[in-house]
């Protein structure tokens, strides 16, 4: 199961961390991803990491501004968002995945409930 937290109301420019904490024991073996929707818009792969940290992927709207990490022994994925764009609001997602494929998480065995976060301009 997991647990997604951290979204809110931002000012453009701002930043917000995600968190999404993972219940059981087998966290560790699982690829780790943020996706988003958008209001009137299809769910949007976001950010990836693989089960042992050393690789990380990124969607192009956001390369260079959110950075995806994970702690095993937390069990928590995050991701940390900075200069955050009125395009940046949607509903965020956290998905453990087996498939990693260097641009997007596959094979989705588990989502989140989402978090709301809202960019104003």
């Amino acid at each position: 199961q997991l647990q997604a937290s951290g979204g809110g109301l931002v000012q453009a420019g701002g930043s917000l961390r995600l968190s999404c904490a993972a219940s059981g024991r087998t966290f560790s073996s699982y690829h780790m991803g943020w996706f988003r929707q958008a209001p009137g818009k299809e769910r949007e792969f976001v950010a990836a990491i693989s089960w042992s940290g050393a690789r990380t992927s990124y969607a192009e709207s956001v390369q260079g501004r959110f950075t995806i990490s994970r702690d095993d022994a937390k069990t928590t994925v995050y991701l940390q968002m900075n200069s955050l764009k009125f395009e940046d609001t949607a509903v965020y997602y956290c998905a453990a995945g087996t498939y990693y494929s260097g641009s997007s998480l596959r094979s989705i065995q588990y989502w989140g409930k989402g978090t709301l976060v809202t960019v104003s301009s």
